[in-house]
């Protein structure tokens, strides 16, 4: 029963909705073209001759790759970490980095590269040192801008260590023991932040204590012209200091001293006899330190205790920032080499940084895209441009928030100024210039910033050939909104007299419109995949252009003869039915930008293309049956006559078709799909003047098709989102990201929430409302946070953050929070808006209250603030605004300040959170009482959150990076094959979209994270265990790193793995998954989610396959009181959990209350389904056998026979169990 129950209960773990491809008639071809790339590209085996006689290396390299990837995996091979300036030959003919492995004369299986040296230039003496250093352990802690504390972390390894703790008890004793060893858990616990940290393990052995740019750098130019390239400085284990000249031959100790300049070749008295020059640091390091080569061992031993993609480098994403972060790791240690890095990577000139990025994405963009090879290529280089230009793009824009650039128009206001940093041009979200003062100002600007970048990712994703956009990204850092593109050829020209800056669309405001007829072929492909009509618009003058876009999207072409849209905030209608506002509604929204989702535009097309084929269907059976009625003579002689004209259409050579075909073509009913168009007119209700009655009469149509996409939204699409939450047929959000992405999904605007949650009235949405209010009340804070943080120095905004959260979160603990504002740092900014310190808990709650009402016609009940739990408020916050904070546990209340001290937490050798506290709260006495003069002193009461809780600030990014779409198709076109029974083909095509998008995306990266999910579900369902257990598991550590430690998806990874686990006979680690993934839940939401029935009930089933009975109870009841708390008592699912929980109360030997249970669970069938029905029927024969065996059953107890229950007539039939599971 264990195993059958927890097979069937996996279709109740939630799961992501799959990404939407969209497979064309071509995508046949592309399946085979895929299958004929896959014999040509197998890997094939290489040996790599290394230098100085040393042992080859042999390596599995594929045709398609080039020459440098196969350098960097000689870079990364255990046996090869030495060399990193060399090139490669083949039968003596150096290769180039840049050709193919199948562009190689003679490169087959079994062949030989040879590994040569080259001398070494500046450049790849700095790239050297940075590897070295960081292969030995040296690199120490890096402070970064953007990515904040911990960036990147994965806790997977602590519990692996946690699960091998758990089979070593295991296999020390089995039977009762096992069960004995499982600790009770505890439903009522609060939630502790330990859960996010990562386990205390041992400091990494030291190779060296020291290594650095000497003081020396740089070679003056005499000895530059010598091949003198760096100067080094190494303390190594034994205490000894060398200083080592890197030269264009290699590496030598010379003699330099802190006082004395001798670069020449000499080796100290101390040194040991071997020491001489080398070709590689690392070799020099073992001559010059006897205990390097041992210590080097260690750390690779240390190292290769966690798993490889825990540690693995990210390339091609953003690492996420936990937001919260352990106090205790955060020691800042010595490094010497920290402030050289900017020198070690970009040289003193800077001038490896600087790029042209315009120039590389549009070179990229043109690369061909014929063959299979060309688009894989294609792809992975703009996959890792994107990456590379968000990383770039958003420091710029971090120092523009910091104001360490400086602006190009210093003389004009703050909010129109713009910048130019690494050849990026910067420009705030703001309307600095009035282009949207009909629109609602900077409100407006705000927003259409981010519907543009998602208009750029929308026009990147299409792919049309000939039509270039800018890279785009949008940074949201400490209030402020800072846009960051590409410089675009020509975007700064002045026009000539007559001539338009702009080519296509409106300038000037709409005052101007032009319409060049270069841009309208492009244009007809956008506007055809958005579902746009072409369309008149007019200007001043009353002159009417007709557009294929919306006149607000731009087209110029560029001096580099390339034509760029620009400004895609506009691509879809604007949602009249809102704008028009509600009766009720007494504020007016803040902006006019209220667009329509492309999501919904999308499903609206194919909503209209259903009725348009059921329409024609409908039209073909009536015509077919009037032509019935007819008379069979007359039917005879119109089929002769269209079977002569169909005979004579024929092309020569062309077979007529057989009666089999024509009767196999009319079982399949088909239609012409020509006739059908959906398109929209995107300037609907956009202040156009038509001039003429036609004109008039055309765009009330255009209005009406506009309104009545809006009551589609409002009368479709939104009901039926609540069916399906109703019905339990999609998974509940945990939070407001998988909240925002539910809604998205379906095209749903954010500004609905309070729409959705007025009509989640019902028991069963009360879980969907919590999240739905949670959600408005994080996102009015956020608006709010941001106008006092907007003009604020950053050293003042701690304080900001701290006093607004104790406003919200901490006014039972104090009521009449004061703003902890360093008396220095005020005096030092008298300029600035310190209207932050005026703020009280009431007038926030008002400043809440009426963002919620204006943004989202929500009105907050009663005392909202006492319902929201203040942990999962906090995270909200603290995600929405890239607040890294110190882990502690946070008194939100007075019984809790005074409790913290008396209670731990619960893993102290890894964070300061219970232990650390009192010391926390000692110091910010002493802060208070001590030097007073640094702070206010009504700092004396007690403050749940203090300025030093916060560590960090990192930004918020929204990038324009497309999807592969090659990766995807192959994606799709396994799980298709695999649905047809062709299962050979379908895994063979899934492994090739694995492939695809490790090597398109890299492995460290959010949609392989999603990838790995997939195909573990889908190795699961064919049962590969192993293989499953495997993906989940990677899918895990990925997720973590890229999306977040406690991010839905990696809740969800955690479960599937745990899943996957148990059916691989590994109960004891699967228990310690979920544990993990319900104490998450706990975090992100709180108690008593819909969706964690499911998951206590899978528990429950674990625990009854180790004969844990007593515990498996326990977490029965535990998933059926929050069924009945959410679901009611008088339900079907109440009474499948009724049913399980009566047989694990015989299991655990209660049997008169498994009788009452399992009578319970009858009732409710058969109230609800009849007295017939199979579920009732079930019931009802395990009632009687219950019932009838009472006697008996006590008797065995007594004997202590506790396999009594185990014979085959207590276990459920499988198909049975099956149902009830799924109903549960």
């Amino acid at each position: 029963m264990a195993e059958s129950t927890a097979s069937d209960n996996s279709t109740l773990v939630p799961t992501d909705p799959p990404a939407e491809t969209h497979l064309k008639d071509k995508g046949v071809e592309d399946e085979k073209e895929q299958e004929e790339g896959a014999g040509e590209d197998k890997a094939f085996p290489v040996k790599i001759v290394l230098p100085h006689g040393e042992e080859p290396i042999e390596l599995q390299i594929l045709p398609i790759e080039q020459i440098h990837e196969i350098r960097q995996s000689i870079i990364e091979h255990p046996n090869a970490v030495r060399y990193s300036c060399f090139h490669l030959e083949h039968d003596g003919e150096r290769i180039n980095d840049f050709h193919q492995v199948s562009e190689v004369p003679g490169l087959a299986a079994n062949s030989e590269l040879t590994l040569v040296e080259d001398p070494y230039t500046e450049k790849e003496a700095r790239i050297h040192f940075l590897r070295i250093r960081d292969l030995i352990g040296a690199a120490g802690d890096r402070t970064d801008s953007i990515h904040g504390v911990f960036a990147g972390m994965s806790i997977h390894d602590g519990l692996v260590d946690k699960s091998a703790e758990s089979a070593q008890e295991t296999t020390k004793g089995a039977g009762e023991k096992t069960a004995e060893s499982i600790e009770e858990y505890d439903f009522k616990a609060p939630s502790s932040l330990s859960t996010l940290l990562p386990r205390k393990t041992d400091q990494p052995p030291q190779t060296v204590q020291k290594i650095a740019l000497s003081p020396w750098n740089p070679p003056p130019a005499n000895l530059r012209q010598q091949g003198h390239l760096l100067y080094l400085t190494v303390r190594t284990m034994e205490g000894l200091d060398y200083n080592i000249t890197a030269h264009v031959g290699g590496f030598y100790v010379n003699g330099c001293d802190n006082q004395n300049f001798d670069p020449s070749p000499k080796v100290p008295e101390k040194a040991p006899k071997e020491v001489k020059k080398a070709r590689s640091l690392f070799s020099l390091l073992e001559m010059i330190s006897p205990s390097f080569k041992g210590n080097y061992q260690k750390l690779q031993e240390f190292q290769n205790g966690r798993d490889p993609l825990s540690t693995f480098q990210l390339g091609n994403a953003f690492p996420s920032a936990p937001w919260i972060v352990p106090s205790s790791l955060t020691k800042h240690v010595s490094d010497h080499a920290r402030s050289q890095e900017p020198y070690l990577l970009n040289g003193i000139e800077n001038t490896d940084s600087l790029r042209d990025w315009n120039e590389e994405f549009q070179s990229a963009k043109e690369l061909p895209r014929e063959g299979i090879h060309d688009k894989i290529f294609r792809e992975r280089l703009l996959s890792k441009l994107y990456a590379d230009y968000k990383d770039a793009a958003t420091r710029g824009a971090v120092l523009v928030a910091r104001g360490e650039v400086a602006p190009l128009n210093p003389t004009e206001g703050t909010d129109a100024q713009i910048f130019v940093y690494n050849n990026v041009f910067y420009s705030f979200g703001a309307d600095g210039v009035d282009t949207f003062k009909s629109e609602g100002g900077h409100e407006a600007a705000r927003v259409a910033t981010g519907k543009d970048v998602l208009g750029v990712k929308m026009v990147n994703q299409l792919d049309i050939e000939g039509l270039y956009t800018p890279g785009s990204v949008v940074v949201d850092y400490l209030g402020k909104r800072i846009v960051g593109q590409t410089i675009v050829p020509g975007i700064f020209k002045q026009p000539q007299p007559g001539e338009n800056q702009i080519h296509y669309g409106a300038l000037d405001g709409k005052d101007t419109v032009a319409a060049d007829d270069r841009f309208v072929s492009v244009f007809e492909k956008l506007a055809e995949s958005l579902h746009v009509k072409k369309h008149p618009v007019w200007d001043k003058d009353g002159k009417r252009f007709d557009l294929e876009a919306s006149v607000e999207m731009k087209g110029l072409l560029g001096t580099d003869g390339r034509k760029y849209v620009l400004d895609l905030y506009r691509i879809t209608p604007l949602d009249k039915l809102w704008m028009d506002g509600e009766p009720e509604v007494d504020h007016e929204y803040p902006h006019r930008m209220t667009v329509l989702r492309t999501e919904l535009v999308e499903s609206l097309a194919k909503f209209k293309m259903r009725e348009y084929i059921n329409a024609e269907l409908k039209k073909r059976d009536s015509l077919k049956k009037k032509a019935e009625t007819n008379g069979e003579e007359n039917k005879e002689g119109d089929e002769k006559k269209e079977g002569k004209e169909k005979t004579e259409e024929k092309a020569e050579g062309e077979e007529v078709k057989s009666e089999e075909e024509k009767a196999e073509d009319e079982k399949v009913p088909r239609v012409d799909m020509r006739g059908f168009k959906y398109l929209l007119n995107p300037d609907a209700f956009s202040d156009q003047k038509p001039q003429t009655d036609a004109e008039k009469e055309a765009m009330a149509q255009d209005e009406k098709d506009v309104v009545e996409a809006c009551e589609y939204l409002r009368e479709h699409v939104i009901p039926a989102l609540l069916k399906d939450l109703k019905e339990a047929d999609i998974s509940f959000p945990m939070d407001g990201r998988s909240l925002t992405r539910q809604l998205h999904n379906r095209g749903i605007n954010m500004r609905y929430l309070g729409t959705l949650a007025k009509a989640s009235k019902e028991k069963r949405l009360e879980c969907f409302r919590d999240v739905c209010v949670r959600e408005m009340i994080a996102r009015s804070f956020k608006h709010i946070a941001a106008k006092f943080l907007k003009e604020l120095p950053l050293p003042l905004t701690s304080a900001c953050f701290a006093h607004l959260l104790n406003c919200l979160l901490g006014y039972s603990l104090n009521p009449n929070p004061v703003a902890q504002v360093d008396e220095n740092l005020k005096q030092l900014y008298n300029a600035a808006d310190l209207s932050f310190t005026k703020v009280t808990p009431g007038s926030l709650r008002d400043d809440i209250a009426l963002e919620t009402a204006r943004r989202f016609r929500y009105t907050l009940e009663g005392e909202w603030w006492v319902q929201i739990g203040p942990l999962q408020m906090l995270r909200e916050i603290s995600l929405k605004l890239g607040l890294q904070l110190k882990a502690k546990d946070y008194a939100f209340t007075e019984s809790a300040q005074k409790d913290a001290p008396k209670q731990p937490a619960a893993q102290p050798q890894v964070q300061g959170a219970g232990g650390n506290k009192g010391k926390n709260k000692k110091k910010n006495k002493k802060a208070v009482e001590g030097p007073a003069g640094n702070t206010t002193p009504s700092t004396t009461v007690p403050h749940t959150f203090s300025p030093k809780d916060i560590v960090n600030v990192v930004p918020i990014v929204k990038d324009s990076c497309p999807r592969s779409a090659l990766a995807e198709e192959a994606l799709e076109a396994g799980r298709i094959s695999i649905l047809q029974n062709q299962r050979k083909l379908g895994e063979d095509l899934l492994l090739e979209s694995l492939s695809l998008h490790e090597q398109i995306y890299g492995l460290i990266h959010p949609e392989v994270a999603q990838m790995y999910h997939t195909l573990s579900q889908l190795y699961y369902q064919m049962g590969q265990k192993e293989a499953a257990v495997e993906l989940a598991k990677k899918a895990v550590i990925v997720s973590e790193r890229t999306v977040g430690l406690d991010a839905s998806e990696t809740v969800l990874n955690y479960l599937n793995l745990s899943l996957f686990l148990h059916q691989d006979g590994k109960s004891k680690e699967a228990l310690i998954y979920a544990k993990h993934a319900l104490d998450l839940w706990k975090i992100i939401y709180g108690p008593d989610h819909p969706d964690t029935i499911t998951t206590m009930n899978n528990y429950a089933v674990m625990l009854q396959s180790l004969r844990a009975f007593t515990e498996s109870r326990r977490w029965f009841e535990e998933a059926l009181r929050v069924c009945q708390t959410l679901l009611g008592e008088d339900t079907v699912h109440t009474a499948t959990l009724l049913f399980q929980l009566a047989q694990a109360q015989a299991l655990d030997q209660k049997i008169r209350d498994a009788v009452e249970t399992m009578r319970k669970s009858r009732d409710i069938f058969q109230k609800k389904l009849g007295k017939d029905e199979q579920n009732t029927v079930e019931a009802q024969y395990w009632l009687e056998q219950l019932t009838s065996n009472a006697v008996s059953i006590e008797k065995q107890i007594a004997k202590q026979d506790k396999d009594a229950f185990r014979r085959p007539k207590w276990n459920l039939p499988l198909k049975d169990s099956k149902k009830d599971s799924k109903k549960a």
